[in-house]
């Protein structure tokens, strides 16, 4: 944790970065050992979304809300996805699976919420940032490390699988 403190300026931001570290880093690692299965890698995948965090601090105003730890649990799966993604294309085209991502189980019988959970991992959070925590095209570019275009062309296609999840269709 010193070498992510000794990163940032101010004491602010130095207590604010402790506390986020102390109260999520054992959920970010729960989360990626989720996806990974394997403790070296999601290690690995924690310390790539706390340096995420840290060029976004900015962004988050109180560390113990439920923005704050959506965010952070966003951040870290899309880490450890990158990593899956990087081990995939070491491994044959006859053992690709499924995109992983954390699967939620849809609260009620409200067909929005059954459609998004329903939804692929990266289509469902990119709406989520977007539309429910209200992140910016431009600020999911930076916190997602994606080109500005690529984050609209996410967008769009999650918002056209969540219409046909909508219709009736599969949606993926």
């Amino acid at each position: 944790m010193l070498l992510y403190l000794q990163t940032l300026e101010t004491s602010d931001d130095k207590a604010k970065f402790e506390a986020l570290y102390r109260t999520y880093c054992g959920l970010m690692v729960a989360v990626a050992m989720k996806l990974l299965s394997n403790r070296a890698d999601a290690e690995d995948a924690v310390h790539q979304a706390f340096l995420s965090i840290l060029k976004n601090m900015d962004k988050i105003s109180d560390v113990d809300c439920l923005k704050t730890k959506s965010y952070v649990v966003i951040i870290t799966e899309n880490k450890a996805i990158d990593l899956l993604r990087a081990r995939k294309k070491t491994l044959p085209r006859d053992f690709e699976e499924e995109p992983p991502g954390v699967t939620i189980p849809p609260p009620g019988e409200d067909d929005l919420a059954a459609a998004l959970a329903r939804l692929p991992a990266r289509y469902r959070e990119i709406l989520l940032l977007h539309y429910h925590h209200g992140y910016s095209r431009r600020e999911l570019s930076q916190m997602l490390e994606l080109s500005y275009a690529a984050v609209q062309q996410l967008i769009w296609r999650a918002k056209a699988a969540l219409r046909k999840q909508l219709e009736g269709g599969d949606g993926t």
